[in-house]
């Protein structure tokens, strides 16, 4: 397991957090580190087979930084998908920049990686705080977003070209191999910049860390949902409320504000398989709900039973593209009680959009606000190819 963080080289510049009273109680040294299997089996079988358990880094400032303030010009990038908090961390990495350390230059990428590619002809905004201060008030990102692969030599001619010796990624999974290449071109060329990244899925569904920014937004909006479809439901004889929720590949989402709703009859994710037909299928299951309480409501992951469906080809990032579980359950419920001469009353709601698109709620502000200092933190120490993530409760380098 790889656990040591990439460094552009030694640290010997003052951090002008030193000059803040009371400030140096908080500084943090590599050797600091958290467990990565805090169990204590784990622990003593470890040190039974003489080994040092795996660990990782602990995130915060250094008392030494690599990159001189005065003379750093940093960037920010958002990739993928919307994501509640996205203007959150952007704002919370330009307030530390420039307020923290004193690094005046900030450069914002425009829509994605194409940001970073001449061709597309997308101009760079320069952030400051005037112009970030109320942008965690609204959904989706300033800088705009895109998906797709771009070259990352390109990408690395541009940083170059610009004099960026900082990029931060906001992204996921596609938008982190791509940031992990492009940190590696960097090194290769022997140019001291830092690439770190802040994880982003509203799935919530990366290993390695306690939570993604703006899942407890989503799920928090899932649920206002689903109580419309419950009482839409309850308000028809043998009303049926289907809500689809986001989860391509994890059923997070729809598994919480189900928990959260109490009034959820089933629940489909895509690690679960379910089958239509049969006794125990999910049209018998809804009949005999229905016969008992008269409603039912239903939330479906996006990902959910796509073993009954037909794929569409892939999209900009090389993601499958995934039949419409929502609608398909829609019409197979409806012409399934249809056949029996059983009246019903689906009402289907799809509020993915909604749902990514709102803003950040407190605990995700906070949480976002955390991340981005400490991403700050990282690169002023020289640190790169790396993300910051909350693990067991404490910020770390992974």
């Amino acid at each position: 397991m790889q656990t040591t963080i990439a460094s552009l080289g030694p640290c010997e510049i003052r951090s002008p957090l030193a000059h803040g009273e009371g400030a140096g109680a908080h500084f943090r040294t590599d050797a600091d580190r958290v467990l990565w299997d805090d169990t204590l089996v784990s622990v003593e079988s470890a040190l039974k087979n003489g080994q040092i358990p795996p660990s990782l880094e602990v995130a915060g400032p250094r008392e030494r930084i690599f990159f001189d303030p005065s003379r750093t010009t940093a960037g920010i990038v958002t990739c993928g998908g919307l994501c509640p908090g996205l203007n959150d961390v952007i704002r919370g990495l330009v307030m530390q920049l420039y307020h923290r350390y004193g690094v005046k230059k900030i450069v914002g990428f425009r829509y994605g990686y194409e940001g970073l590619i001449p061709s597309y002809g997308h101009a760079a905004m320069m952030l400051h705080p005037d112009n970030v201060a109320n942008i965690h008030k609204f959904g989706g990102t300033l800088l705009g977003s895109s998906r797709g692969h771009q070259d990352i030599s390109v990408m690395a001619d541009t940083l170059e070209r610009m004099g960026v010796d900082i990029l931060f990624v906001i992204g996921g999974d596609g938008t982190l191999r791509g940031a992990s290449l492009l940190s590696l071109e960097l090194l290769r060329r022997g140019l001291n910049k830092a690439v770190v990244g802040i994880p982003k899925t509203i799935d919530n569904d990366i290993v390695g860390l306690d939570k993604c920014f703006g899942f407890e937004t989503a799920v928090a909006e899932a649920e206002k949902v689903i109580t419309c479809a419950h009482i839409e439901a309850v308000g028809a004889v043998n009303g049926i409320g289907l809500v689809k929720l986001m989860g391509r590949d994890s059923g997070f989402i729809a598994s919480l504000s189900a928990l959260a709703c109490s009034e959820v009859n089933f629940v489909l994710i895509p690690e679960v398989p379910f089958r239509l037909e049969g006794e125990q299928g999910l049209l018998a299951c809804i009949e005999r709900r229905l016969a008992g309480r008269h409603h039912a409501v239903i939330a479906v992951a996006e990902g959910a039973g796509q073993d009954l469906l037909s794929g569409t080809g892939a999209d900009a990032s090389g993601n499958q593209r995934y039949g419409d579980i929502g609608i398909f359950l829609k019409d197979k419920i409806s012409a399934h009680f249809k056949a029996k001469g059983v009246e019903t009353s689906i009402k289907y709601i799809d509020p993915s959009y909604t749902i990514r698109s709102v803003p950040a709620g407190p605990q995700d502000n906070v949480y976002c606000s955390i991340l981005a200092q400490h991403a700050v933190h990282a690169a002023m120490a020289g640190k790169t190819g790396t993300l910051i993530v909350r693990w067991h409760g404490r910020y770390v380098h992974i």
